[in-house]
């Protein structure tokens, strides 16, 4: 025994124009439709990646440089 498709067939769906469009002011007709996920995902062992840490400790010495340039700037310029 096969399964049946899940979408109607065109040439016995009311309310189709050739082509597959339908007229104004109707509904097309229900096709079946999957979405989500069969299972659910396993939650991650650990909140912080290795790349997300590399990329925190980047992030904070470019701050921490940018700070001390600039606070250096300030001092060459009022002594």
């Amino acid at each position: 025994m096969t399964a049946t498709p899940p979408d109607p067939d065109p040439a016995r769906t009311p309310s189709l124009e050739p082509g597959g469009g339908v007229r104004p002011g109707e509904t097309p007709p229900d096709s079946a439709q999957t979405s989500g996920l069969s299972e659910p995902q396993p939650r991650a062992r650990r909140k912080y990646t290795p790349a997300t840490v590399t990329g925190i400790v980047v992030i904070a010495l470019f701050v921490l440089l940018f700070v001390a340039v600039g606070v250096l700037l300030v001092v060459d310029m009022l002594v």
